[in-house]
C-alpha cells in the first residue's frame, strides 16, 4: 500500500480483482469504502480477463507488477480511479504503467498524485530503471499527468505519443 496527501493506493489481490470485475460493490464493502459509481471499459474488463487475473494467479511473478492498484480519496472513502504496471520490468529495467481517473473525479488531480506516488514506490525496487506509457494524441489530460510528473515524450506514432522517466542512471551512462 502507497499513502500520498490525499490517497491511498491499495493493489488488489486475487479475490479483490474478481469482486473489482463484478462492479456490484462487494469490493467497496470489503475495503469498508462508500460506494463509488464506476464502469469498467471493455478494454479494461478484457485486460482484467485475459492477462491481469491469469498473471496475479501465477505464484511465479511478483503479482504487484501484474494487479490493478485501486486510488482511494481519504477524504471521500471512495475509489477515485485506478492504474497499474503491465507486467515485470523488461531486460533494460523499464516498466510499463497504465492509468485512468472514474469519470466524476477526472480533472481533480488525483492521478497526477498516483502516479507521483507510483513513481516514489518504483525508485525503491532496484530492478526497476526506468517508467514508460503510452498516451493517445488527443488525451491531453492523460499526457498532462505525466508531464507533471517529469516524464519526457520520446516518440509518436499515428495515434500515440510515447513517454519515459529514467529513474535510475543507466549502467556505464556518462
Amino acid at each position: 500500500m502507497i499513502e500520498t496527501e490525499r490517497l491511498i493506493i491499495k493493489p488488489l489481490t486475487y479475490i479483490q480483482l474478481e469482486k473489482y470485475i463484478k462492479n456490484d460493490n462487494s469490493l467497496e464493502e470489503e475495503l469498508n469504502l462508500n460506494e463509488t459509481s464506476r464502469s469498467i471499459s471493455a478494454e479494461l474488463k478484457e485486460a482484467l480477463e485475459q492477462t491481469i487475473l491469469p498473471n496475479v494467479a501465477d505464484s511465479s511473478k511478483y503479482s504487484l507488477y501484474s494487479t490493478l492498484w485501486t486510488l482511494i480519496s481519504k477524504k471521500d472513502n471512495k475509489m477515485v480511479g485506478d492504474l497499474c504496471f503491465v507486467g515485470a520490468p523488461n531486460a533494460e529495467g523499464e516498466i510499463e504503467i497504465g492509468y485512468g481517473t472514474y469519470e466524476i473525479f477526472a480533472g481533480l488531480g488525483f492521478m497526477t498524485e498516483a502516479v507521483g506516488g507510483m513513481i516514489s514506490w518504483a525508485k525503491n525496487q532496484p530492478e526497476i530503471l526506468a517508467i514508460f506509457a503510452d498516451t493517445e494524441k488527443q488525451n491531453t489530460a492523460s499526457f498532462r499527468v505525466l508531464e507533471k510528473n517529469g516524464f519526457v515524450m520520446t516518440g509518436e506514432t499515428e495515434t500515440l505519443l510515447k513517454w519515459k522517466l529514467r529513474l535510475k542512471p543507466i549502467e556505464n551512462e556518462i
